[in-house]
């Protein structure tokens, strides 16, 4: 499998060092999901509270940043995959000051916090949701825990 990650830093807040992290978050977490054929392409957008305010207000109504926001490309939408292209899986947007403030509530590093929501906004992208069922929230948690480990990232739910 190929997995290409397109890291766009459109706040000066984030380190540039943690495009890689990020690429390697990606990738782990489709290999674990069993994605290992084919090339896929996902973008992830870090930003501030001020722009993922705005696109949680512009596709979700709600007016507050969001921790992770996750935009699938699925099938029969308006842009599919280029013929003899990658799979396009979609996007995720993450903005530093709420990965900073929740890193301080759970006592982990901003880098450590900013993997778990990158793990989190790629199960989306592959139709996990938590917010389905208590069972999908358990299954999501459980997937994340895998990928975080094979990471060296210990489990954030045992807190």
């Amino acid at each position: 499998m190929s997995a290409t990650v397109l890291v766009n830093l459109s706040s000066p807040q984030w380190p540039e060092a943690e495009e890689e992290r990020v690429a390697r978050a990606v990738q782990a977490t489709l290999e674990v999901e069993g994605r290992t054929t084919g090339e896929i392409e996902v973008g992830v957008l870090l930003t501030d509270d001020a722009e993922s305010r705005q696109l949680n207000l512009t596709h979700r109504g709600l007016d507050r940043p969001a921790n992770v926001l996750s935009f699938a490309m699925e099938d029969g939408e308006e842009f599919p995959d280029p013929e003899g292209g990658p799979e396009l899986l979609g996007d995720i947007v993450i903005p530093f000051e709420t990965t900073r403030a929740e890193a301080k509530e759970l006592g982990v590093t901003v880098e450590d916090r900013l993997i778990h929501l990158v793990v989190h906004g790629v199960l989306h992208l592959l139709g996990y949701d938590h917010e389905r069922s208590p069972q999908e929230a358990e299954l999501q948690e459980s997937r994340e825990i895998v990928v975080l480990a094979r990471l060296g990232i210990a489990n954030p739910y045992e807190v």
